[in-house]
């Protein structure tokens, strides 16, 4: 039985991904739905031909089939896997990939008739090339890549919690792969994945608490709408903090999704951005902003009380991992240097976060970064490596939330409507 090397490609949007319809002109499986999809040169070519390679042929497949090339980003491909069809006395080996997708205007080739967007879940319920869940699930969120990720920002992490809960609700109520126990243990296994990031907890809770029925179903719908007002509130809070520093000098630190999306509405005059040590994060984002066109300025986070001094910038506006009851901000360590530096400097620091960061509790809870970032040598020394601090809410000049500002009050009545989100856990 001869063998094929093939990609099969998700590119995700909005927690959907891009279903094709496959046409005539293809040689296989006509009218079923799949991925972006298509050959990789054998082996033997792959070695002498760069451009031959799985990843190339991903790269390839998107650009001839939707047209979206630039507007895809790698997240992770999976282990391949054979498929062994008899009728065409042929064995796929298929090398899953998951992007991501800043847009969904595809421009179609000939190999397919229509497309949609759709949550991932709907594999399950149409009629698909073989073993297209199989591809799925060897790319898909888990709890392991919610608990590792250290790439991106809670807000976006709380999605991929939610796609979690969705899949895994899909699979019971489909397959029969598990029940609401089930879907409880998951829902906890992602509250305790990382127990730092509020909105992670919250956005989960919700869903969980949402799901009166206490069905697979329930949980499913729950959650896919729980995507949707997610990521509406994140864009929604970016752009309330756009507004509120539209064109001026901004001074800003670490990595946040939604503080990216506030600076690409604000189109800032001027940009200092701090490396944010440990992990450098804020090197990435000083790199997007440069190759956009905006006058950026990189530099170490121990510079910015002396940057700030003699710079003349107008505002200073971070990310919160999670705003706790009290109305302080737990956010990358360096954020409370960063407000001390600017209330000095009479700067107004805002804060950004969409309401479901903001923690039932007052206590936080501070994940540590590697002390060998500080110091991996072999003197008999004590070292102190915090990846997040607390900053104090009278250094913030507003929390810029979906809804606007939010003071006080409102911070302590949010953080008691997420205390009653948790209610299904004690119930469960």
């Amino acid at each position: 039985m001869d063998e094929t090397p093939v990609v099969t490609c998700f590119l995700r949007n909005r927690g959907d991904v891009l279903l094709m319809r496959r046409s005539d002109a293809v040689g296989s499986y006509t009218g079923q739905w799949g991925g972006v999809a298509g050959h990789v040169a054998r082996e033997s070519t792959a070695a002498t031909d760069p451009d031959s390679t799985p990843d190339a042929a991903a790269r390839r497949e998107i650009d001839e089939e939707t047209g979206l090339t630039d507007a895809v980003t790698f997240v992770r491909r999976g282990d391949p896997f054979p498929v062994e069809d008899a009728d065409l006395n042929r064995r796929w080996l298929v090398h899953p990939y998951l992007y991501d997708c800043t847009s969904r205007d595809v421009t179609l080739d000939d190999e397919t008739t229509e497309c949609e967007w759709v949550p991932p879940t709907e594999i399950l319920r149409r009629p698909t090339v073989p073993k297209l869940w199989t591809s799925y699930d060897r790319v898909r969120p888990t709890v392991e890549t919610v608990a590792d990720d250290r790439d991106h920002g809670a807000a976006y992490l709380s999605v991929r919690a939610l796609e979690v809960l969705r899949d895994a609700a899909a699979l019971a109520a489909e397959r029969d792969a598990g029940d609401w126990t089930t879907l409880a243990d998951r829902a906890r296994d992602l509250l305790a994945a990382r127990p730092s990031m509020t909105v992670v907890r919250n956005r989960v809770n919700r869903v969980m608490h949402e799901a009166d029925d206490r069905t697979p179903t329930a949980v499913e719908d729950a959650a896919h709408e729980g995507i949707e007002t997610a990521l509406d509130a994140d864009a929604a809070a970016a752009d309330r903090a756009a507004e509120r520093v539209a064109e001026d000098a901004i001074v800003t630190l670490s990595r946040s999704g939604t503080v990216e999306c506030a600076l690409s509405s604000a189109d800032p005059e001027r940009l200092l951005v701090a490396e944010s040590r440990p992990g450098g994060e804020g090197v990435g984002v000083a790199e997007r902003r440069a190759e956009i066109g905006d006058d950026v300025t990189l530099a170490p986070d121990a510079a910015l009380p002396w940057l700030l001094a003699d710079g003349d910038y107008d505002a200073a506006l971070v990310g919160a991992d999670t705003v706790l009851a009290d109305g302080r901000v737990v956010n990358k360590v360096g954020t409370r240097a960063l407000a001390l530096a600017t209330a000095r400097e009479d700067v107004p620091l805002y804060v950004v976060a969409a309401r479901d960061k903001i923690s039932p509790d007052s206590d936080p809870h501070l994940e540590p970064a590697d002390p060998a970032t500080v110091y991996d040598g072999d003197a008999d020394l004590a070292v102190a490596a915090p990846l997040f601090d607390v900053t104090p809410p009278d250094l913030v000049a507003g929390l810029v939330t979906e809804d606007g500002l939010l003071d006080a009050d409102g911070v302590s009545a949010l953080a008691d409507e997420h205390r009653d989100l948790a209610d299904w856990n004690a119930k469960a």
